[in-house]
């Protein structure tokens, strides 16, 4: 981010204050405190939980494995389903997941809590880097997985388990995807994202290859000839615009790229930080960014929403969080106009309701917000280099079955750059582990390609 504006400066707060904003977001339970909880289940039958998941693990059993002290039985339960567990309990929204379809959630009770449940079973065995796979005899086939964020690699960690030999081609400098560059630093402390990482590639028969973009490094067609299955998994690489004038003006920021430099610097301290900062868009992206602004020193941090509160992509808890860090959440109004000469000094919104068919309109009332630096967080797109010209997409996104099969043989996809996505880390999981399975059978069965 730029410092050319003068109230946009490093060193708001001093480190120390910084490092307290940033400690755990959710402390991890102690044995005491993790038995009082898995006591608290009822081990259903037909968990709603286990299928609220979008994994499929089976949380009555490690909660139930918990009770008897066997953590290590309890942590493969997790991990055989969602070999990102240990992330997908810190960053999971079980709130409107397997928590919320708790038998125990109702006016008079609580959920059990099943997240941090789940990271007290996950966290001692990635410490420990308890190897609790392994891989299955070599089948001879190579498979090469594009995207080295949750959804590449849980395809890549499935494929090795079940014989194959992969290469990953990663863009960034180290794999991880949005879990090492897009979420907040407060939910996943201590390079949690890499310890994952590492425990995932020490199965064996992963290559990771970093730096290197398809359509430029890479072609598809390229990778379609050199191996015998390709999954895509590269994500939405590009920030989508506010189609504003001026939108190149100093201080208009990608709050993804933001929340990337933050999760990568060594000194939160010495990142350069807005005195009033207003943040557009109404997801999880906009709820990290806004906070994680308040706790590096911003004075006023505004979020402005062109829907309501129903609508908006952050859950409940989500926005709460926002609240109690000092935010301020607007709804029903739509960015119209920046205003500023070099470096941005305000933003003007339009208020905005639902006309006939339930489209937005706008009213024709105006306000404005100064603003120093204004955060775009209104979702992302496929990056503007060519994934396949061939490849059938739709509003922008990789259209698949449901074996995460793309129009093209042999293509496997999945993560946020498929259609019908929900853009949860959890949720791209699944589609790598779906399409591991998916190209295992194809590679070993020799099955024909759906016409």
């Amino acid at each position: 981010m730029t410092k050319r504006a003068p109230d946009v400066r490093s060193a708001r707060l001093s480190r120390e204050e910084i490092d307290r904003n940033f400690a755990d977001l959710h402390p991890p339970l102690r044995r005491p405190e993790a038995l009082i909880a898995a006591d608290r289940c009822y081990f259903c039958f037909d968990a709603p939980c286990t299928i609220a998941c979008p994994t499929g693990i089976d949380i009555p059993a490690f909660i139930q494995k918990i009770r008897s002290d066997n953590i290590r039985g309890s942590a493969r339960t997790i991990l055989e389903e969602n070999i990102m567990g240990g992330m997908c309990a810190r960053v999971c929204p079980t709130e409107v997941l397997c928590e919320e379809a708790c038998v125990r959630n109702t006016h008079e009770d609580k959920p059990v809590e099943i997240g941090l449940l789940q990271r007290y079973a996950t966290d001692p065995v990635l410490a420990a880097r308890t190897q609790l796979f392994e891989r299955a005899p070599s089948t001879g086939k190579r498979a090469a997985v594009v995207g080295g964020g949750p959804a590449g690699l849980s395809c890549a960690h499935r494929l090795a388990m079940l014989g194959h030999d992969v290469v990953v081609f990663s863009r960034d400098d180290k794999p991880g995807g949005l879990n090492e560059y897009g979420i907040a630093a407060y939910k996943t402390v201590d390079d949690f994202a890499q310890s994952e990482v590492d425990y995932i590639l020490a199965i064996g028969g992963i290559e990771v290859k970093n730096g290197v973009s398809i359509g430029e490094d890479v072609t598809l067609d390229s990778l379609c000839k050199d191996f015998d299955a390709v999954f895509v998994g590269v994500g939405l690489g590009s920030v989508n615009s506010l189609g504003l004038d001026d939108e190149s003006l100093s201080g208009v920021e990608s709050a993804i790229d933001y929340i990337a430099e933050l999760r990568q610097t060594d000194d939160k301290s010495a990142l350069p930080v807005g005195q009033n900062v207003v943040v557009v868009g109404g997801g999880m992206t906009a709820i990290d960014i806004a906070v994680q602004s308040k706790r590096l020193g911003a004075e006023r941090v505004d979020i402005v929403y062109r829907r309501g509160p129903e609508q908006m992509g952050a859950s409940e808890f989500e926005r709460h969080l926002a609240q109690i860090n000092g935010v301020t959440i607007h709804h029903w109004a739509a960015p119209r106009r920046l205003i500023g000469n070099d470096h941005v000094s305000g933003i003007e919104f339009e208020r905005t309701k639902l006309g006939t068919e339930g489209r937005l309109t706008t009213t024709g009332e105006t306000m404005r917000f100064a603003a120093d630096v204004v955060f775009k967080a209104i979702g992302q797109r496929l990056a503007d280099e060519p994934i396949g010209s061939s490849i059938e997409t739709e509003r922008g996104r990789i259209v698949v079955d449901d074996e995460q099969r793309t129009s093209l043989e042999n293509v496997w996809a999945g993560g946020d750059c498929v259609l019908g996505g929900d853009d949860l880390t959890v949720s791209a999981v699944q589609h790598g582990k779906v399409a591991a399975i998916s190209i295992d059978r194809h590679l070993t069965e020799d099955t024909a390609w759906p016409t």
